[in-house]
């Protein structure tokens, strides 16, 4: 492990900024486990973004200090986050629009900054040379850009970054999976009406791009399966009222679950896990569901299949005829979700733990600070 650049011969500690812009459930997830370990480390850590994100992540129980930010890049943003970083040793933001709001702020001030990218930006149209514009500006002011899936190292050194590397996010592993009490599960699944039905879950954000139109065309598959399989989705977004209308104007067996706490619960419930999305890097859905031991049907997008290897059911992204077969056929073939079962516990056992990403995030501020924690104090 790296060394600590915690307090030495009377030195500060180091400071560290983390910019965190609304805080999806991966990158929210990412920076309160960074917290954690930073400060565990002796670091003094200060966490920007929006109070949303920090009612979610509850960054000032891991000792951080937390500093609210407006949304949009407006200039009392910037300002905000100018004033919280002063004097800081590294800024270290977290995805695109925070890696452009941390370059404004850090304009004329020697502090580097990392930014990690957990995800692309996808827009069509006109909007789509504006991100273009904003991945060149956050790219090219980073010091270095951590980049969650090979992809998105790729897409940064493209867009001018001087330093892109591969840095896997790991995720809080689960403090405890639930146990496997059929009592337990069968009232979970008597909640949902899945009693003698197969339960199929699914969980994320209701936005284009997370596949739900593959994923309801395959729904209508599955009502000519016997007995009719259950599609639950937990999760909300500004999707959600077309889906409901789909729902019901095709008389899917779909239920929209809006955002739950139970995650755990639901995935312990359930026969079949899905992640039909365009594009992941280290899916919090899949991750999930490999520690709880649910078999898995995943699209074969980004850095799904280096997270997954073998462990789960891969189908290529869109198609709703492969999504409907690899589930019709997993329900199907209890041995072969049960080889899926255990091979998902063997793959989740490979990952980085938090420990390893915290040790490699810190071994970056080191080489940019010079190591001691002292390169930029006031």
């Amino acid at each position: 492990m790296s060394s600590t650049p915690g307090p030495s011969h009377g030195r500060p500690p180091l400071h560290a900024v983390q910019v965190l812009g609304s805080g999806s459930a991966g990158s929210g997830a990412h920076v309160r486990s960074l917290a954690d370990g930073l400060v565990a480390r002796g670091l003094r850590v200060t966490v920007c973004g929006s109070p949303v994100a920090a009612e979610r992540y509850g960054f000032t129980e891991a000792q951080a200090t937390f500093t609210p930010l407006r949304t949009g890049t407006n200039a009392l943003t910037v300002a905000a986050l100018r004033a919280a970083s002063e004097g800081a040793d590294v800024v270290h933001a977290h995805g695109l629009r925070s890696g452009v709001l941390a370059a404004l702020a850090l304009r004329g001030r020697p502090t580097p900054l990392v930014v990690t990218w957990h995800a692309p930006v996808r827009v069509a149209g006109a909007r789509s040379h504006v991100v273009r514009l904003m991945e060149r500006q956050a790219a090219r002011a980073a010091a270095v850009v951590l980049g969650a899936s090979p992809d998105l190292v790729d897409r940064a050194r493209r867009r001018g970054a001087r330093d892109a590397r591969l840095a896997p996010v790991a995720l809080p592993a689960p403090t405890s999976v639930p146990e496997e009490d059929e009592n337990l599960r069968d009232k979970a699944r008597a909640e949902l009406g899945a009693i003698a039905r197969p339960l199929l879950v699914t969980v994320g954000r209701l936005e284009p791009g997370q596949g739900h139109g593959p994923l309801l065309d395959a729904a209508r598959a599955w009502r000519e399966l016997d007995p009719e399989p259950l599609l639950v989705m937990a999760g909300e977004g500004g999707e959600r009222p077309r889906l409901q209308r789909r729902i019901e104007d095709e008389h899917l067996p779909v239920m929209l679950l809006g955002s739950r706490d139970d995650v755990p619960e639901l995935l312990a419930a359930a026969d079949v896990a899905i992640l039909p999305s365009r594009w992941e890097a280290r899916s919090l859905l899949a991750q999930e569901a490999l520690h709880a031991g649910v078999p898995l049907v995943a699209t074969s997008v980004g850095g799904v299949p280096d997270l997954l290897g073998d462990a789960a059911e891969l189908v290529p992204y869109g198609d709703a005829g492969a999504l409907a077969d690899a589930v019709a056929r997993l329900l199907d073939d209890p041995p072969r979700r049960a080889r899926l079962v255990a091979a998902g516990r063997r793959q989740a056992a490979s990952w980085p733990t938090e420990d390893d990403t915290v040790a490699h995030v810190l071994s970056v501020y080191d080489e940019l600070t010079g190591g001691t924690g002292d390169a930029r104090r006031r």
